[in-house]
């Protein structure tokens, strides 16, 4: 019986999730494709992959139901793509969620109502399977749902039991749907086998065991439902179609293709080879729009090089269907309008994604042709030459030169019966960046925050620079005027963007800016980039000056999508930008105090100012002594209680030496500098961020001084709220001494002398008894003494002596015992320790300590080992102890020659 409608795409997303908001689940909309806060997955890949937070507690959900459908992209599968008709990159997944509330007696009716009833599927061509071990699903189905015995399949761990390594994991039940004879009757066209007749449609996955990573299993306390059903199977099944490519909405984009091709005929006698490129260019133009739609841009690493790869490996598909000239901006605006009832956002940014794909488009098609030449050129010299692999170089150099992914290059060859050294691209990849980096240090021009290479931004347009307009206000509104993605991996590159989207780190470029970039020894601010209400912020976790006079923003997008030509409001952290001051200011405070007590051949070697203190580096030629650090402290806490007031003047180098301004040794200096006077105690010239009047630094603390260099000294000091808490610490930290030795702050140092006296005292009386209890629990052993081929050898088992004692004992022994050699064996608090030495003459007739005690140690479930006259070594079980002296003995014996 067929479905009593074949709903189309858009209308089963809905039915789905309005079913769920009659059962009570908030309805949310998709996630974004970019992970937020989890570096374990590049892109997106299943329904639940946004909720991790949700089932592990991590956050509160904002509903224990919750019902989605989330897009998705899945690149594990991506050669395949198109070789047959059941792989594609991007779907569509269906989802209703349970964070501790319903389960199985639930989820199970829901599922099967809405597959019969709500959708039409008939009942008798569905089946469900079960996790073997799990009797009460088996039991919901069989009874509640009168699901006949034989209809309800039991299958193992591999198919039916989902977890993932160590945490919450559980069984699942899945309903397959009999698409009938005519898409297979083979031996593999049975339910659980891999042919196309019997297609999963709906699974639910029952997380309610915790698994403690070595194949325990515990209930969980919150139990979760986490279902998924592929949008695009469930219409496949509605439809009554062959497979995803034929569900109305995909069906639309796949006929564009053929006719933008020329008419091309798909899946129609001898129409094999051109299916292969209808059905990748279908599924990548799909992907590319959803992906470019959440901010992911093409570049040359991370999801930004998947999404390269995809774009042009749907070029070279189109070429091969005969299409020339531009096309994928057509496919995008067929996705567009064939999936915006479900995601307005691909028609708000309709511009944006068009411009992105026809600018990456452009750019491949550039050197598309020219590649193609390259790369037959090639294939025609491993013809010649009979061989049958291209080398890793030659495979580069198309990647590098004409932007051929390493995948596309595989793919080309491998239709050609040719294959490529990956090992040796990933070399000559490897071997190009470390040049690049070696490169970027011999010409100063280093990463400059966060792996963030100083070449990501000489990559962009030299005209575009930044003002900063800090000095007026912490608030600015400004355009952004250029963006980089920063790679999340090491051994991949940064690059220029024109998006950064939700979770994505990089840097925001605008024409102007209250944000004070990193220089002259102070950090750079933080604070936030806010789009529009806040619908996209940007958290700024440092700025920084780079190439080409820009001002770069280094953070992460927290909301949302920010992108090139965005007008924004910038907020510094104002309280941040205070704390920074005070340690700034107290600087130059700090300098003319140092320069009137050491000497005016005080200079500045180096500074450092964060929210959090002040580090100055001056020349000086020795350590301060304390009065000096206390003399220098004082002034400055002076002049800061004075309430100096802070001014900034904007002049002439030469107006402003005539002030008296103190320049930098060996610093560069415009036409115009910046001089800020504090009061008539310091001047100097400086481009940075100042309180307005001393009194605002509240307090100052010197925290160390110490050497750095030859001639060069360092100190250390906090300023502000910093020296409040530094005391709080200490105080906190004197009464909690005070309060376990029972004294109070003023008679702590008293009683910490007294103490020392007393434990001097004991040590001494300790050693003695231990010497003294030794000597007691060894007794009179020289009785004990063998004859072992005419070596003396001494071995005994003492009780509850240690190391130290064990080695004393065994120098009296070795005394007594003349050319011989002594094992000491002590059972002490279950454990053992074991000593062994051995005279001159015992070593020149081929005794060895070390190893006796090597062989021995082992008995005792320990090891050790050590000189030919000395060894010591350890163990764990006490028991052995007999066994092992008498494997000494056997070595010994087996040593003297």
């Amino acid at each position: 019986m067929a479905p009593k409608k074949k709903y189309g795409v858009n209308e089963l997303r809905e039915m789905f999730l309005s079913y769920f908001e009659e059962k009570e689940c908030l309805r949310l909309g998709s996630f974004s494709l970019v992970p937020h806060n989890d570096n374990s997955l590049l892109i997106i890949n299943s329904g639940m992959a946004p909720m991790k937070p949700w089932f592990t507690g991590q956050e509160i959900p904002p509903r224990k139901r919750v019902t989605t459908c989330q897009k998705c992209i899945r690149t594990g599968d991506l050669e395949n793509v198109g070789k047959t008709a059941r792989h594609g990159t991007f779907f569509e997944m269906l989802g209703n969620f349970s964070f501790g509330d319903y389960f199985k007696k639930e989820a199970i009716p829901w599922a099967w109502e809405f597959l019969t009833e709500r959708v039409g599927l008939d009942a008798d061509r569905l089946y469900p399977s079960v996790y073997v071990d799990d009797e009460e699903s088996y039991n919901i189905w069989l009874n509640d749902m009168h699901i006949p015995a034989e209809r309800i399949y039991k299958f193992g761990k591999e198919d039916n039991f989902w977890e993932h390594g160590s945490g919450p994991c559980g069984p699942c039940t899945e309903i397959y749907y009999d698409r009938g004879p005519q898409f297979g009757n083979g031996p593999e066209d049975v339910m659980g086998g891999e042919g196309d007749r019997f297609m999963e449609v709906w699974n639910v996955v029952f997380s309610q065991f915790n698994n403690d990573g070595k194949g325990n299993y515990t209930d969980l306390v919150q139990k979760n439902i986490d279902t998924g059903m592929g949008l695009e199977r469930l219409a496949v099944a509605v439809q009554e179609v062959g497979s995803l490519f034929d569900v109305d909405t995909v069906k639309a984009l796949r006929d564009l293709i053929c006719e933008l091709a020329g008419g091309v005929k798909y899946e129609q006698p001898g129409t094999e080879e051109s299916d292969v490129s209808v059905r990748i260019v279908t599924d990548h133009a799909r992907a590319m729009t959803f992906m470019i739609s959440d901010g992911i841009m093409p570049s040359n690493n991370g999801r930004g090089y998947v999404l390269r790869r995809i774009i042009r490996r749907a070029v070279r598909h189109g070429r091969k269907l005969g299409i020339t000239g531009s096309f994928l901006t057509k496919l995008a605006e067929n996705v567009i309008e064939g999936s915006k009832d479900g995601y307005p956002e691909l028609a708000e940014k309709r511009d944006f994604i068009l411009n992105v794909i026809q600018a990456e488009e452009d750019k491949f098609e550039k050197t598309y042709e020219q590649g193609m030449d390259i790369l037959q050129s090639m294939q025609d010299a491993l013809k010649a030459e009979g061989k049958k692999e291209l080398s890793g170089p030659d495979a580069f150099k198309l990647y590098d030169t004409y932007g051929f992914p390493l995948d596309n290059t595989k793919e080309i060859l491998e239709e050609n019966g040719f294959a490529v050294d990956v090992a040796g691209f990933e070399a000559a990849m490897k071997n190009q960046r470390e040049t690049a980096r070696e490169d970027r240090k011999k010409s100063g021009k280093s990463a400059t925050y966060m792996g963030a290479a100083a070449t990501v931004y000489e990559d962009m347009d030299p005209a575009v620079n930044s003002a900063f307009v800090g000095y007026q206000g912490l608030e600015a509104t400004g355009k952004i005027v250029a963006l980089a993605a920063f790679a999340a991996d090491d051994d991949e590159d940064d690059s220029v963007a024109e998006a950064l989207s939700d979770g994505q780190s990089g840097a925001v470029i605008t024409d102007q800016t209250p944000f004070y970039g990193t220089m002259g020894g102070q950090i750079g601010d933080k604070g936030v980039i806010v789009l529009g209400d806040g619908e996209a912020v940007f958290e700024v976790s440092a700025t920084e000056h780079v190439a080409g006079n820009k001002i770069a923003h280094i953070g992460k997008v927290v909301k949302g999508m920010l992108k090139t030509g965005d007008e924004v409001s910038l907020k510094v952290d104002a309280k941040n930008r205070l704390a920074i001051a005070r340690n700034h200011s107290a600087t130059h405070l700090m300098q003319k105090a140092l320069r009137e007590v050491l000497g005016t051949h005080v200079e500045q070697a180096g500074s450092y100012q964060d929210a959090d203190r002040t580090r100055f580096d001056f020349s000086h030629f020795q350590a301060m002594t304390s009065e000096e650090i206390r003399k220098v402290e004082d002034m400055v806490n002076e002049k800061i209680s004075e309430g100096l007031a802070v001014t900034t003047q904007v002049m002439t180098l030469d107006e402003a030496k005539k002030t008296g301004a103190m320049a930098l040794f060996g610093e560069k200096y415009g036409d115009e500098v910046r001089v800020v006077k504090m009061g008539d105690f310091s001047t100097e010239l400086c481009g940075g961020t100042h309180v307005e009047n001393t009194q605002q630094i509240a307090q100052f603390k010197i925290l160390s001084e110490n050497g750095v260099a030859a001639g060069v000294r360092r100190i250390e000091a906090l300023t502000g709220d910093n020296v409040r808490r530094y005391y709080e610490k200490l105080e906190a930290q004197t009464n909690a001494a005070a309060a376990l030795l029972k004294a109070t702050p003023a008679t702590l140092a008293d009683h910490i002398r007294k103490l020392q006296e007393e434990l001097k005292a004991l040590k001494s009386e300790n050693e003695a008894l231990k010497s003294k209890e030794a000597q007691n629990a060894l007794g009179d052993v020289m009785n004990n003494i063998k004859e072992i081929n005419g070596v003396p050898f001494l071995a005994t088992a003492v009780s509850g002596v240690d190391m130290n004692e064990l080695r004393n004992l065994g120098d009296e022994l070795k005394a007594k015992v003349a050319g011989g050699v002594v094992l000491l064996v002590s059972d002490n608090d279950g454990k053992v320790n074991m000593m062994c030495m051995a005279t001159d003459e015992a070593m020149k007739k081929g005794a060895h300590a070390g190893n006796i005690i090597k062989a021995s140690a082992k008995i005792v479930g320990g090891g050790g080992g050590g000189r030919p006259n000395m060894a010591q070594a350890g163990g764990k079980d006490a028991s052995g102890i007999p066994a092992a002296i008498a494997e000494a003995e056997k070595v010994l014996a087996e040593q003297i020659h």
